[in-house]
């Protein structure tokens, strides 16, 4: 007797038939695209042995399903992405999704370089200085008035020019006797140090800090000797070219405050009337 060859579920002889094995056992094709076959997900039909299973992501599809979700072209053997469970092909996700240059309004592809900058993309091309028309790249820019400089177009055309070194300033700056300096410029005339956040004043329209002010200009007091800066509301005492600190302005002997007190005079001292009354 001839040995049987039948189909491993339905039982059904194979002889003659075309049959395919699952884990070594044979099955007709009817049994096997039963038990086996993937679902199409365009189509919800089973993808059958003479067909061509394309899969992506457990998911499965027909040769002639497989096409972008927007434009139905094919994606067969070309480049693709996903997108919520939808395939495009990379015309319509770029359109869809990816962003647009801020200069020539068209889609930036995926894969080429852009340019970013507070939420706006450009091409690397597209991305230029509104003055000379050169690409910025990666280099430093400025924007104003929603457009991008290179640094030495904005200078030119727009940033101040320091009074001293009659260079242009890009950030910060002093603005002293309606003139624009660098922090760094705008020094003390005596002893160069930074002006900029401190206590100065001015001789013949020359900036000096305080303490250089006061060793060069400063009236010196008769009783300590120290200068008299008379800034910021400081008062002294002012007698026959001569003067005093209010604080220091005492008797010689007694050390009594002669401020607002009538006082006698006993070659470069200074008395009050009491110590005073036996010269």
């Amino acid at each position: 007797m001839t040995e049987r060859f039948d189909c491993h579920h339905c039982n059904e002889s194979l002889f003659g038939k075309k049959y395919i094995l699952k884990e070594e056992d044979p099955h007709c094709v009817a049994c096997f695209e039963e038990l086996y076959a993937n679902t199409c997900e365009e189509c919800g039909k089973p993808i059958g042995c003479d067909c061509k299973d394309l899969s992506y992501k457990d998911r499965h599809w027909h040769e002639g399903c497989f096409h972008c979700s927007q434009c139905k072209s094919s994606l067969v053997d070309k480049p693709f992405a996903a997108r919520e469970d939808q395939l495009l092909c990379t015309d319509c996700y770029s359109n869809e999704y990816s962003s647009k240059c801020q200069e020539c309004k068209k889609t930036i592809m995926p894969g080429t370089r852009k340019m970013e900058y507070k939420g706006s993309s450009w091409h690397e091309t597209c991305f230029i200085c509104h003055r000379c028309q050169q690409p910025i790249g990666t280099k430093s820019f400025i924007p104003k008035d929603n457009q991008n400089f290179c640094v030495p177009c904005y200078e030119k055309q727009y940033a101040l020019q320091c009074v001293q070194c009659k260079k242009p300033i890009t950030t910060g700056g002093v603005t002293y006797r309606e003139q624009p300096w660098h922090k760094e410029c705008f020094v003390c005339t005596a002893c160069k140090k930074q002006l900029s956040g401190q206590r100065f004043t001015a001789r013949d329209e020359f900036a000096y800090c305080l303490t250089c002010f006061c060793e060069l200009y400063a009236k010196k007091c008769a009783g300590c000797t120290n200068p008299i800066s008379g800034l910021g509301g400081t008062k002294y005492i002012s007698f026959e070219e001569r003067q005093w600190h209010n604080d220091c302005f005492n008797c010689k002997k007694c050390s009594l405050s002669l401020v607002g007190r009538g006082f006698l005079t006993e070659r470069d001292d200074i008395l009050c009337p009491d110590c005073g009354k036996d010269i």
